[in-house]
């Protein structure tokens, strides 16, 4: 049985990604903060709810021990939970607004990554996928074809352009991990209040490829449900 934990999951990309994986006969573990909307979403797709507020050390300890004692190890790790908000434009983005985003967006990641290293060391084949976004591309954000040249956002774009660098990082200090990045696309959620033009399930499918890879898969990519982004 394939041992999955996907954190920010009471909701939109994590909710399917959820739902997916439980479908193909994963153990899946829904983190979210909220108990009483993560029980009820765990529910839904048949998951374990497990409290875990990415940017407090307290609640991912919680978590790891929970994993820990259910399971022992930890197979796949998909580094969902991001926030989009406070919006600001570019001449009102200030060091707090930069702090707000990247407590989730990035060091989120870390913090979640480094406690559950220890129980995907544990696994066969242990997998990571941080979900990081097409306007973290410096390759699209530079390309005046691509839609998104068309957005300057400094806070959310540049903590993305920071997830996609932490996933080559730790693909290549744990080259026994498989270590990817994806972006889901210009996805309806609530992160853009639903303005997306892809459904939730196109959204998840590249979540979804590289969080059911095995020892054999790549490391230290980055793609969307069409195949690969540039950098």
């Amino acid at each position: 049985m394939t041992i999955t934990l996907i954190t920010g999951a009471n909701k939109g990309l994590g909710l399917e990604t959820a739902r997916h994986l439980s479908e193909l006969g994963h153990t899946v573990y829904l983190g979210a903060r909220d108990p009483q909307r993560g029980q009820a979403a765990a529910d839904s797709v048949n998951a374990r709810f497990v409290q875990l507020d990415v940017t407090d050390d307290a609640s991912v300890d919680a978590a790891v021990a929970v994993i820990r004692q259910q399971e022992g190890h930890l197979d796949v790790l998909v580094n969902n939970a991001g926030i989009a908000s406070p919006h600001a434009s570019p001449e009102d983005t200030t060091a707090e607004t930069m702090e707000a985003i990247y407590a989730t967006n990035v060091f989120g990641i870390v913090r979640v990554t480094h406690a559950m290293l220890p129980l995907l060391e544990a696994s066969d084949s242990p997998v990571v996928v941080n979900v990081s976004s097409g306007l973290g591309s410096f390759g699209r954000v530079t390309d005046p074809t691509a839609l998104e040249s068309t957005f300057p956002t400094i806070a959310y774009g540049s903590s993305k352009a920071a997830v996609s660098a932490l996933t080559l990082q730790y693909s290549k200090a744990f080259p026994a991990l498989r270590v990817n990045a994806v972006d889901p696309g210009y996805t309806a959620t609530d992160l853009n209040a639903n303005a997306g033009t892809q459904s939730i399930q196109e959204g998840t499918e590249a979540i979804i490829r590289l969080a059911t890879i095995d020892a054999d898969g790549p490391t230290g990519t980055f793609s969307d449900r069409l195949g690969n982004v540039p950098w």
